[in-house]
């Protein structure tokens, strides 16, 4: 099976206190060691009262929980450091808002693999409401046998590297990461112009097959934004590789953008880290819109085998260039549930020093 595995070292959770101690808390430390500088400004430019969090995961330390539970099938007692706090879902804003000594709001948003995009949507409206002046904003997820067997268990899980849009495609490829922002009202490189958010309420793991919910998200994120579909150079497509994803998102996108506008699935390059992946996915937008003068785009990498039964949309090729730079793309999100999330990131011409503005 194929599965995207972080290899690098990750930061020390010995700063953090037991109870709030795990792999994906290690990660999340990794990438905020990475905006550390940009953070410590804006908290005391603005205080820790007016600096929020709000971040997204599905996982957050459920492999803690699992590995205690083949302790106490093994030795009858839970192992000793375990802490059920753990494996909680809020245990990642408890763990930087603690270290950072934060005082705004603080939260965590759970809805499968759209979690992080709209964690990102929902800091830009603290900063709108004006409950912020700066929010630490993305996802994390970590591997963990419940979110393997359990795609495995659907028949989800292909064991080989994924292959969006093929008619060979046989599924996802787990993996695990994530990405955070800093986002203020500040013009920064990239500017997050438009988000939507819809939800299918079609089934409890397959997505409406007409697009619908995709196309409301999508058409909520451009309007949002002020713009039209010809102002899009790029689409980053949620792109799982499973039957029914790949046929909902191809047909929603040829519906609203035609066949134009490049695309592709960065998914075989990571896996789908699920809860992290609208993060990651808006950071590697996020890399295409800077210091990217020739607009070199993020390649759809796959076996080149189309399916005839899905509409023939642009796919970029490996080393495909705009010869430009880019202007504006969108990024699409899509969960269990139908809980669907589309983000619009727009490159800013003249940028200040904190990232990630509104």
């Amino acid at each position: 099976m194929q599965l995207g595995h972080v290899t690098a070292a990750l930061a020390d959770v010995a700063v953090l206190p037991a109870r709030l101690r795990s792999r994906n808390n290690a990660m999340l430390l990794t990438a905020l060691a990475q905006i550390r500088p940009a953070v410590d400004a804006a908290i005391a430019r603005f205080g820790p009262a007016r600096v929020g969090l709000i971040l997204g995961t599905s996982t957050s330390g459920i492999d803690e929980g699992q590995q205690a539970m083949r302790h106490f099938q093994e030795a009858g007692c839970l192992p000793t450091g375990f802490d059920l706090a753990q494996q909680e879902m809020g245990s990642m804003s408890m763990a930087l808002s603690g270290l950072l000594g934060l005082a705004g709001p603080a939260m965590v948003i759970s809805t499968a693999c759209s979690s992080s995009a709209k964690a990102l949507a929902s800091a830009a409206r603290l900063l709108r409401a004006d409950m912020c002046d700066a929010v630490i904003a993305g996802g994390m997820d970590a591997l963990c046998n419940l979110t393997v067997g359990g795609f495995a268990a659907l028949e989800s899980v292909s064991a080989e590297r994924c292959n969006p849009l093929s008619v060979t495609r046989k599924g996802i490829n787990i993996g695990e990461g994530g990405a955070l922002f800093l986002m203020s009202r500040q013009a920064g490189p990239v500017r997050l112009a438009g988000w939507g958010e819809s939800s299918d309420a079609h089934h409890i793991s397959a997505p409406a097959p007409d697009g619908r919910g995709a196309l409301a998200a999508m058409r909520e994120a451009l309007a949002r934004a002020g713009l039209s579909p010809a102002d899009i150079d790029y689409i980053n497509l949620h792109g799982t590789a499973t039957l029914q994803n790949d046929a909902m998102e191809s047909l929603a996108v040829s519906q609203l953008f035609g066949h134009a506008v490049p695309v592709s699935s960065t998914k075989p390059l990571t896996g789908h880290t699920l809860g992290g992946a609208g993060a990651l996915e808006a950071a590697l937008c996020y890399l295409a819109l800077t210091d990217n003068p020739a607009g070199q785009l993020p390649p759809h990498w796959w076996d080149g085998q189309r399916d005839p039964a899905l509409p023939a949309l642009r796919l970029a090729a490996v080393g495909e260039r705009l010869h430009r730079p880019l202007d504006r793309v969108l990024s699409n999100s899509f969960a269990f549930g139908g809980s669907n999330a589309t983000l619009v990131l727009e490159r800013v011409a003249t940028p200040n020093p904190l990232h990630s503005a509104e």
